[in-house]
């Protein structure tokens, strides 16, 4: 009995949206998070603080997994609203606070991509992207709590789940808000030489 091929990626990440997604360029991956501080430094801003998370997560394992030639992907989101970051919520307090920040206005979304091959120079990119809240009506911000969806979520809510109805524009790259923006996740693993267009023998 023959054994199974290996998958050719290492995700550092738990997320399954991002596993959907690289599902999507045709690549299968062993998943092995990270799990680091993520702490904001005192004065680092939204875009410095979402490359040194993702950087951290894929260094984290690469140095787990030393031996292992398989390139290392790991990705982080953070929403920014008027340069203050807005994490994961603590819990349900502190999600309805952020969604009724974000009722009605224009908030920031920044994932950052990182790839570590086993020998040179990661690379790193940041996908922005703007995203416009219509106006929460009452009781739309518990009713969305109760569904479960904002607990593990930056900004306290997921574009692809049913806060897509609060969603009126959005300018920049729909993967992206969704936690793995595909085009320059892509163009990373092109140029490092993984084969997105093979089709499997």
């Amino acid at each position: 009995m023959t054994q199974p091929e290996r998958p050719l990626l290492i995700l550092a990440s738990q997320s399954p949206r991002r596993l959907e997604l690289l599902a999507q360029l045709g690549l299968a991956c062993e998943v092995l998070p990270a799990d680091i501080d993520e702490t904001p430094m005192p004065g680092e801003t939204p875009d410095a603080l979402v490359r040194r998370l993702a950087l951290g997560k894929g260094a984290a394992i690469r140095a787990r997994e030393a031996e292992d030639p398989r390139p290392v992907l790991a990705a982080d989101t953070i929403v920014a609203l008027e340069g203050a970051v807005l994490g994961k919520p603590r819990g349900r307090a502190d999600a309805l606070e952020m969604l009724q920040r974000l009722s009605g206005r224009t908030h920031e979304v920044l994932t950052a991509v990182a790839l570590l091959p086993q020998t040179g120079m990661p690379r790193a990119v940041v996908d922005r992207s703007l995203v416009t809240f219509r106006s929460l009506r009452a009781g739309e911000a518990e009713a969305y709590w109760e569904t479960g969806e904002p607990q593990d979520k930056a900004g306290a809510y997921g574009i692809q789940g049913r806060a897509g109805i609060f969603v009126t524009r959005l300018e920049g790259s729909y993967t992206g808000v969704m936690g793995l923006p595909l085009a320059p996740t892509a163009q990373l693993l092109t140029e490092l030489g993984l084969p997105l267009w093979e089709r499997p023998s």
